[in-house]
């Protein structure tokens, strides 16, 4: 699967993403730690990625966007280590794969991930 991390994201997580046989981009490897939430989506979405973020507009940012099919990884942990996001992680992509490369908006959280398939509403 190919994944765009966000700044937010640890290098650890996406490590453990290639190691796995993932195509991942973290925007700290593009000097685009300032690249806006609107910008970033749209880079996404051009290159066919995931986005993986702890960052909530980006899941109002997915379910405004009309006719795209990009989805979204959005970590609510309260447990952010590294280690702990990547078995949250491992467990929604074994879970839910088939939703990931449709579109939809996946909300990780400490004990349970939930999965609203693109566009939100329909």
């Amino acid at each position: 699967m190919r994944f765009l991390a966000d700044m937010g994201v640890s290098m650890r997580i996406v490590e453990w993403l290639r190691a796995s046989g993932h195509d991942v981009i973290h925007l700290h490897d593009e000097q685009r730690q300032k690249l806006p939430n609107g910008e970033i989506f749209q880079k996404a979405i051009r290159e066919r990625r995931i986005v993986l973020t702890f960052d909530l507009d980006f899941g109002e940012i997915a379910a405004a966007s009309v006719g795209s099919s990009v989805s979204v990884i959005l970590f609510r942990l309260r447990n952010t280590r590294a280690d702990f996001v990547v078995q949250r992680l491992k467990a929604v992509l074994e879970q839910s794969r088939e939703e990931l490369t449709q579109g939809a908006v996946v909300l990780v959280e400490d004990g349970r991930h939930r999965v609203r398939r693109m566009p939100i509403g329909n």
